[in-house]
């Protein structure tokens, strides 16, 4: 390797499995490294049930992911993770929480339903058409799936929304789902947290946000989880969250999703009724929206090369679809993306001292099937209906139709902690000392500070030298601690996934503000594999590929282990407000869609999706001229 500042070392193996030494979390810094999906829907979720998931619910759900074997929902066939999930949260959709599933199985019967009853009907009667009519009539004349009964007659002559003791089943379902929650917690070995999803989609704009809470049983019982029916707008959901944490001596999260659907509406600068950001909306969201979901089934919601041309790796796991049945044109918006929202906050915290945008970035799956995989050689689609190559393929689609090809093996949180318990995991949620990866497990630490040494990422203690001269990821800087006008400097690690791919390069994503409000990024390779050198124009070629295209298989003969580097920005201006967040390229391996391909005799994916570099991106560290 021939930058100056970027070293190849052994892999830390343990730290890229989330292992340590048995007295880790007896250690003052979070050095434990936790993986998690914060976003599994069972069959309790009424777009589950629809898609044939019949037979994974919460149980499931949990021993899946804590590496045990179940049976998939659609072929019944055995699947299991390789490597287990340190926490669970399972989110699903508390609208009409387990009632689908109740008119499946037992056909309730209905009275005359009111005014608004029926006008509930009506919506949710386009949902439900919309999707059978998407899947099931393909699913049915191509015989892609064993004829175990279709859902959806039932469904479509029982509106959930219309059922009489709706309320009461939703309230059954919900006190199952904590009790599972808690009977799963093993402090110490595995974490289950509460949570759900809130599920807003006005005009078919994704606005969707996953709770999670540090509730027990106990406590979650004492509350009925928030949905959209119970408002559309995410200030009241905020609302709520701020009066059951006060009533009940708890604390919740609000993580918005799939960002890059949204319709430019996730990250506006007006609310949803087109007001401008108040400041008690600008208080509200900073406090409790720490954590974004950057990556998932649907797209990677990082950024867009409509948005940011001049980074070669903007085009990752593009999703150009709309969740509606009217197709109309994908146009990507700043408000759908994470970086051009993290630019956006910096405005804020120059204009009005608030950022909103202050967050930390994860990844989870949104699977639907209960079963908690991002891996692309053990991905089970989104859907259980994806079950098989076949079925992810749906012959016959509509052209532009979303099919499980179009879905990404994607992702995973990672987080940095003091041990594996509820509280911990939390706090450091909390603190957004945790990153997302698009399903490897690529190790990364990354600290920055104006005391941080070159030598530090030669010294054993690491990671307390961190936290001791620097912040982690997730961290502020400000003026106050600087020396002057000197920049401060950055320390970095990233190991490779030793069950994964080598490591191309680290990246360093910066974003900032000018006097004048004006917004920038800019993307640098500050460390890479190989005897690389970048072109006069500062580009760094390609790292190749070593893919056995016949197997599938990542040969490893190139690319890093490991890579580390002790980087200050060059542009650095004391007056301007910043972030930086570390971007992390393993060495490119075959997508799940072409070992489908192969599968089915295919010489490649009809859609050309052969090869890909699966990446993690960090939380930002935010630097403030005065905060």
């Amino acid at each position: 390797m021939k930058n100056k500042y970027a070293l190849i070392g052994l892999p830390l193996l343990l730290c890229s499995l989330g292992v340590i030494a048995a007295d880790a979390s007896e250690q003052d810094v979070p050095d434990l490294l936790l993986w998690g999906d914060t976003h599994v829907h069972t069959n309790n979720s009424i777009d589950a049930l629809i898609y044939k998931n019949f037979t994974i619910g919460p149980e499931e759900a949990y021993r899946f992911a804590r590496g045990e074997p179940v049976l998939h929902p659609l072929h019944q066939w055995r699947v299991q993770l390789e490597t287990p999930l340190d926490f669970l949260v399972i989110a699903d959709h508390v609208e009409v929480l387990g009632v689908a599933k109740e008119i499946y199985f037992r056909g309730p019967q209905f009275e005359d339903p009111s005014i608004v009853d029926t006008v509930k009907g009506w919506i949710a009667q386009f949902f439900i058409r919309r999707t059978a009519d998407a899947v099931h009539d393909w699913e049915h004349q191509n015989k892609l799936v064993p004829e175990v009964g279709d859902p959806m007659e039932e469904i479509k002559q029982h509106n959930p929304t219309k059922l009489p003791n709706k309320e009461a089943l939703i309230e059954t379902t919900w006190n199952d789902h904590i009790a599972a929650a808690d009977a799963y917690n093993e402090p110490g070995v595995f974490t289950s947290f509460i949570g759900w999803e809130w599920t807003s989609i006005p005009g078919g704009a994704n606005l969707h946000r996953v709770v999670i809470s540090t509730a027990d049983q106990e406590k979650a019982s004492q509350f009925k989880p928030f949905g959209a029916s119970s408002s559309p707008y995410p200030e009241d959901l905020w609302s709520w969250m701020d009066e059951t944490s006060v009533k009940l001596d708890m604390d919740f999260l609000s993580i918005p999703h799939n960002s890059n659907i949204s319709k430019g509406l996730m990250f506006a600068e007006h609310d949803m009724r087109g007001r401008p950001l108040s400041k008690s909306y600008l208080e509200k969201r900073a406090r409790w929206e720490k954590l974004v979901e950057v990556t998932q089934v649907k797209g990677d919601s990082e950024t867009h090369p409509a948005l940011s041309p001049r980074d070669e790796f903007a085009d990752f796991e593009e999703f150009p679809f709309y969740l509606q049945k009217n197709k109309q044109e994908y146009i990507a918006a700043p408000g759908d993306y994470a970086r051009s929202a993290l630019k956006t906050g910096l405005k804020y915290s120059q204009e009005q001292g608030i950022n909103p945008f202050e967050f930390g970035m994860i990844g989870s799956t949104d699977s639907h099937t209960g079963l908690a995989t991002a891996e692309e050689k053990n991905f089970h689609g989104k859907l259980a209906t994806e079950g098989t190559p076949a079925g992810k393929t749906i012959e016959g689609a509509p052209e532009g139709a979303i099919t499980g090809w179009s879905m990404s093996a994607s992702g995973l949180a990672a987080v940095w902690s003091k041990e594996n318990t509820r509280e911990a995991i939390f706090d450091a949620m909390k603190r957004r000392e945790v990153y997302a990866t698009t399903g490897s497990r690529i190790g990364l630490r990354f600290f920055a500070g104006w005391e941080l040494q070159s030598d530090i990422l030669d010294q054993t203690n690491f990671a307390e030298l961190g936290y001791q001269r620097g912040v982690p990821m997730g961290g502020v800087l400000n003026q106050s601690q600087a020396h002057g006008d000197t920049a401060p400097s950055f320390a970095i690690v990233a190991t490779r996934d030793v069950k994964e791919a080598n490591l191309d390069r680290i990246q360093v994503i910066k974003g900032w503000v000018d006097d004048g409000g004006e917004l920038y990024e800019q993307v640098y390779d500050v460390a890479w594999s190989g005897a690389r050198e970048p072109d006069a124009a500062g580009k760094l070629p390609a790292v190749g590929s070593s893919v056995d295209l016949r197997t599938g298989r990542t040969l490893n003969i190139i690319g890093a282990e490991e890579l580390k580097v002790y980087w200050t920005d060059p542009a650095f201006d004391s007056q301007q407000p910043a972030f930086y967040y570390v971007r992390v390229l393993q060495i490119p391996t075959v997508r799940h869609t072409y070992l489908d391909a192969r599968a089915l005799g295919l010489d490649a994916p009809p859609e050309g999706d052969t090869l890909i570099q699966e990446r993690a991106y960090s939380s930002p560290v935010w630097y403030y001229p005065k905060k």
